[in-house]
């Protein structure tokens, strides 16, 4: 693939990501891909920046602030930060001569996807989004993750370290399962394909969390309209459950589309995981952009 380094800003922030080039001629459309909230693209993305660019849209994938190389406090996540960083990938994508500015998408998988929402939500210059098994309503999808119990005791906890970071500037760090923990059908993925101790050993902040519960893609999804989405979501979703996406869909305006994958979970829509489920998800993704990128 031809790629190059690419880098932009956010609030005053570096950020890092690669842009591959399609091999066509003249401007060509674009898609912006977005990566989820565990901060590995480099696990699960390449197969999509591979399979996009080889049906003739030009990709750029980027590491949020916080991130990879991207500069900002290691793995925190805001998902209104996010939110601008998708904004300033696509001014930069705009810029470059290659890219028609006018056919410029997202992709957004996962968390990855619910920024992506809000992002195309208020930038008029993204002309159609995808999102893979996102979340809707950040509150909802927290509290899905935990018993009664155990959501009582966070929200405890979360007290404490409001505090903390008041008076100290840091919040609590976690490893990731403790933070967002898995469902029970995608707790092998985190052994064999996130590796999140083994990439950010130091944890992600318990500050997270409040910030997710402080988000609804939801909210913003119906604004979109009338440019195109397409909706993917495995059937038996355990991490984001299904009834994120059909939220989403429920609250989206015309036109829509949503992919319900039958007895699948979050993890096999990555090619790491089940290459048979990813071709099916990408096949879809790319008639989506054909269909509407031209």
């Amino acid at each position: 693939m031809n790629s190059e380094a690419a880098e932009f800003y956010a609030d005053g922030l570096r950020l890092a990501g690669t842009f591959t080039r399609a091999e066509v001629d003249g401007p060509a459309p674009a898609i912006i891909c977005v990566h989820g909230y565990t901060g590995r693209k480099e696990t699960y993305m390449p197969p999509f920046v591979r399979d996009l660019t080889g049906a003739g849209f030009h990709t750029l994938d980027f590491y949020h602030r916080g991130f990879g190389d991207s500069a900002g406090i290691a793995n925190r996540i805001d998902p209104e930060e996010q939110v601008r960083d998708i904004l300033a990938a696509r001014i930069w994508l705009a810029e470059r001569p290659e890219v028609d500015a006018g056919r410029i998408a997202l992709m957004g998988l996962s968390h990855g996807g619910g920024a992506s929402i809000k992002a195309a939500a208020v930038d008029p210059g993204i002309a159609v989004i995808a999102t893979v098994g996102a979340p809707g309503n950040g509150e909802r999808w927290q509290r899905s993750k935990r018993t009664t119990a155990g959501w009582d005791e966070l929200l405890e906890t979360l007290a404490e370290d409001r505090i903390a970071r008041a008076l100290t500037g840091e919040s609590k760090r976690l490893p990731y399962q403790q933070l967002s923990p898995p469902g029970p059908a995608e707790r092998d993925a985190f052994k064999t394909m996130y590796k999140t101790e083994d990439a950010y050993p130091d944890g992600y902040p318990l500050e997270n969390v409040e910030l997710a519960c402080g988000f609804a893609a939801e909210d913003w999804v119906e604004r979109i309209a009338p440019r195109p989405i397409l909706i993917v979501h495995g059937e038996k979703d355990t991490m984001v459950r299904l009834e994120e996406g059909e939220g989403l869909f429920a609250n989206a305006g015309d036109p829509k589309e949503m992919m319900i994958i039958p007895d699948i979970n979050h993890a096999e829509v990555y090619e790491p995981r089940n290459p048979e489920v990813y071709g099916r998800v990408i096949a879809k993704l790319c008639e989506f952009y054909r269909a509407n990128l031209g």
